[in-house]
């Protein structure tokens, strides 16, 4: 039966640089055409973690001004969304699929009073090591070591509340095209009084496509990210994987710490704030190249509304 999905794109599905970023997404544009071939309406997002910090740090040593954040994130939803939709569009054409696919660069409304403007803990930009963290603290930068591999600048990264391409989103998407959009978890703005105003801040990708899935009223939230599994007691000898969490399951593990911050947890939260909004929703969580296998029941973790 067909559904309605949104595939919310891990970074493991974009490389850590250009070179990189060809190869996988032609991989990636393969795995999401197979999901696509089987009748299901498809919308894609996608991180920018890497890329929008490594933007934001070249624009600005290369400039005579300081360029925004949100002007960062807008440059990494252009180029990413580039290669995505070409792509996506040549391996549809490979397999004598007419459809057609749009990219739209996004704007995701929050809350100016956030209180993550006053507390940053969004990762961005690439691994470093402690020299030179202790070296980009001097500049301004907010620094905190991430799992264990190195340590990465982090901003605030406030709470999405609406799409503000919504509508546009949803008339391509129920027309048959397949949508990309809401990339790096959307240009963060906030509604000021000349209109829309852009805001320093990174919104978390997995929690912008959990509103978006609500918004579009998909029937699947699809986070595909690096482990075929979610886990409890990760990493411990009793460690333990996961192939389906109910939603007082899923608090449970929260409040006895299990999904770390900077990683699962933000996807945990994500997943439960789409299941909750309606019965019959359901959240996958998998690795890419099991995507077809999660989607059929063969893998991954589902957390579904009761």
């Amino acid at each position: 039966m067909s559904k309605k999905i949104v595939i919310a794109l891990g970074g493991n599905a974009l490389g850590n640089n250009l070179k990189e970023q060809q190869e996988a997404l032609s991989h990636t544009s393969s795995i999401i055409v197979d999901l696509i071939e089987e009748g299901h309406q498809v919308i894609i997002t996608h991180g920018n973690g890497p890329q929008v910090g490594k933007i934001h740090q070249l624009v600005n040593q290369n400039s005579d001004e300081v360029i925004p954040l949100y002007v960062s994130v807008a440059m990494s939803q252009g180029y990413i969304g580039f290669d995505l939709s070409r792509k996506i569009s040549a391996e549809l054409s490979k397999r004598n699929i007419e459809k057609k696919v749009d990219y739209l660069l996004s704007q995701v409304v929050v809350d100016r009073e956030d209180e993550a403007f006053e507390h940053p803990t969004k990762p961005i930009g690439a691994f470093v090591d402690e020299s030179t963290s202790k070296q980009l603290e001097t500049q301004g930068y907010t620094m905190i070591e991430d799992s264990g591999r190195g340590y990465r600048r982090v901003v605030p990264s406030p709470m999405p509340k609406h799409v503000i391409e919504l509508e546009s989103i949803t008339s391509l998407s129920n027309s048959g095209h397949v949508v990309i959009c809401t990339g790096g978890g959307g240009i963060p703005v906030v509604i000021g009084d000349t209109g829309y105003q852009g805001v320093e801040a990174v919104i978390d990708k997995d929690r912008a496509s959990a509103l978006l899935a609500k918004e579009v009223d998909a029937d699947i939230l699809f986070i595909l990210t690096a482990v075929e599994k979610v886990a409890i007691n990760y990493g411990k000898p009793n460690q333990k994987w996961l192939s389906t969490m109910s939603i007082e399951e899923t608090y449970q593990y929260i409040d006895e710490g299990h999904f770390a911050p900077g990683s699962m947890l933000p996807k945990v939260e994500a997943a439960l704030a789409f299941v909750k909004a309606g019965k019959g929703k359901k959240t996958i969580i998998s690795l890419l190249d099991k995507a077809k296998d999660a989607l059929d029941g063969k893998t991954g973790t589902v957390i579904v509304s009761e």
